[in-house]
């Protein structure tokens, strides 16, 4: 199939529209907290847990939802995962008490996970290899620019008719994109998909996930206490299981060989630092604004716009530039940045000026966002081989959002935040004065294990001899015995030629975790595009 296409064209809506549902959500949400617990009456874990719960689910079962969508079509999992958000989302807007949103947002986030894997996955299997490049630029593009317009259009809705609306705007989005997707996109799976699904493996991973969390975050309300012990044990001793499991398990959900590539281990190690920062970074800096500062919802989601938009211009150009010099220097270098930017940021205190104050943190921390989200994608690629690139990506991705989810749940914890704190303004600028640094430290601890670990050729190919095959005996030389030859000729078709897998998706909006990336599907799905 062909962009010029009318069908291309359809095709594009269709997963602009469903990816920025989701990219919406990694932004919109987080300016609504203080009117969502203004108006809920709600006190600080009930905010964690509204950005948690979504979390919790989505990075729990992204794997499993990109696995359904290779059995059982990726058309129709996508337009599942669609409905699913939109009716979790209007359950979201008409939430009567915290328990309701939260449980809402949890059921959104198993959409979530249907939805995210299918949008890039669509693309790459249904147009023309020819095309393919150029649809993806435009996907990556548009839903770019909707990620970039996320917090201004939700600051104006919260500021507007309120803050359920921020869900509500996902019902008519789903109501196009829906059955436009059944009408035009053309279906594809992964005709090798066999086997079972690792049920077992997402729900250990996901309630071990769910009871660390639920410790970190009621341990200030209950100090220690069962009730805080209890789950936290719990958690540990399910993430034990979770990891049993997937190593006895014929087709896990996360195949654990996968760490015995050094290079992916290293840069996943890096990922959880940097997306772990960024989580706790955003999730508490809009409340900073305005809380403290005393912006409104609109000015709080536009003030914010700075590193959206530096990543839309400059990520293509930082993935080039991390190809020329290796991603080495860039992700050392860019973890360094966003730590120097979450410093410059504790000067938004009472009285801030954004101009002076705000804006040059933003900046920084935009640049530094640059520097690393493209090279540190292209790596987790390039450590791999090219047939479980896809996989590599979505634990990745994975990985990125579990560190958000621990990071939202812990940090005011180290920070001292109690669960009144977001109503003061002078307890929540001390406490914000404190959790910026922790933040910082743990970029820090990103840029070292990046400089330590990761290898400057990491992106190049292979050398041309590591695949060569035997070379021919010169003239006049005796031939070379029966078995010898049986054995070079096995040899020559077990070694295969190592090329770096280049990131599909350069132009990267989401601060919540890296771009998925579905590997490249046409092999697999005997490219159906014309």
């Amino acid at each position: 199939m062909r962009v010029s296409s009318s069908v291309g064209r359809w095709v594009l809506l269709t997963t602009v529209l469903g990816s920025t549902m989701a990219l919406l959500d990694s932004t919109v949400v987080n300016v609504a907290l203080p009117h969502i617990g203004l108006d809920l009456n709600a006190d600080l874990p009930v905010l964690q847990w509204t950005i948690n719960a979504y979390m919790l689910t989505l990075a729990g079962l992204i794997l499993l939802g990109g696995a359904l969508g290779d059995r059982f079509g990726r058309r129709r999992v996508f337009v599942i995962g669609v409905v699913w958000f939109a009716v979790a989302s209007l359950l979201c807007g008409l939430a009567p008490n915290a328990g309701m949103l939260i449980a809402s947002r949890a059921l959104q986030g198993i959409g979530g996970a249907l939805l995210t894997p299918g949008s890039l996955a669509l693309i790459q299997a249904t147009f023309h290899p020819d095309d393919r490049a150029r649809a993806v630029g435009l996907w990556s593009g548009f839903g770019g620019v909707g990620a970039a317009i996320g917090p201004f259009v939700g600051g104006w809705l919260v500021d507007g008719p309120g803050w359920r609306w921020v869900f509500f705007l996902n019902v008519p989005l789903a109501a196009v994109c829906a059955p436009v997707a059944l009408r035009h996109v053309p279906e594809s799976r992964d005709p090798r998909g066999h086997g079972r699904f690792d049920v077992l493996g997402a729900a250990l991973g996901a309630l071990a996930l769910a009871g660390v969390t639920y410790a970190l975050i009621a341990a200030p309300a209950q100090g220690v206490s069962p009730a805080v012990i209890v789950p936290a044990v719990l958690g540990v001793l399910l993430g034990v299981a979770f990891v049993y499991v997937e190593r006895r398990r014929p087709d896990p959900m996360l195949p654990l060989d996968i760490f015995a590539s050094h290079q992916f281990t290293a840069v996943n190690a890096v990922t959880l630092c940097v997306y772990a920062a960024f989580s706790g970074f955003f999730f508490l800096s809009v409340l900073q604004l305005q809380v403290v500062v005393g912006y409104s919802a609109l000015a709080a989601g536009t003030a914010l716009l700075p590193t959206t938009v530096l990543m839309l211009l400059l990520s293509a150009r930082s993935g080039e530039l991390g190809r020329r010099i290796g991603p080495r220097i860039p992700l050392t270098v860019g973890p360094l940045l966003c730590a120097a930017g979450m410093l410059l940021m504790t000067r938004a205190g009472v009285g801030a000026v954004y101009w002076r104050d705000v804006l040059p943190a933003l900046l920084v921390l935009g640049l530094g966002m640059v520097a690393l989200v493209a090279p540190l994608t292209a790596t987790v690629l390039a450590s791999v081989e090219v047939e479980r690139a896809g996989l590599a990506s979505g634990i990745n991705n994975a990985a990125a959002r579990a560190a958000g989810l621990i990071a939202v749940a812990a940090l005011p914890l180290l920070a001292g935040m109690g669960p009144e704190a977001y109503r003061s303004a002078a307890r929540f600028s001390e406490t914000f004065g404190r959790a910026m640094p922790i933040c910082a430290g743990v970029l820090v601890v990103g840029a070292i294990i990046a400089w330590c670990t990761v290898r400057s050729n990491v992106l190049e190919q292979a050398p041309p001899e590591a695949a060569a095959p035997p070379a021919a005996p010169p003239v006049g030389a005796p031939a070379v015995e029966e078995g010898a030859e049986a054995a070079g000729e096995a040899a020559e078709e077990k070694a295969v030629p190592c090329r770096p897998c280049r990131p599909e998706c350069t132009y990267h909006c989401g601060v919540g975790a890296p771009p998925l990336d579905p590997g490249d599907l046409g092999s697999r799905t005997g490219d159906p595009g014309g």
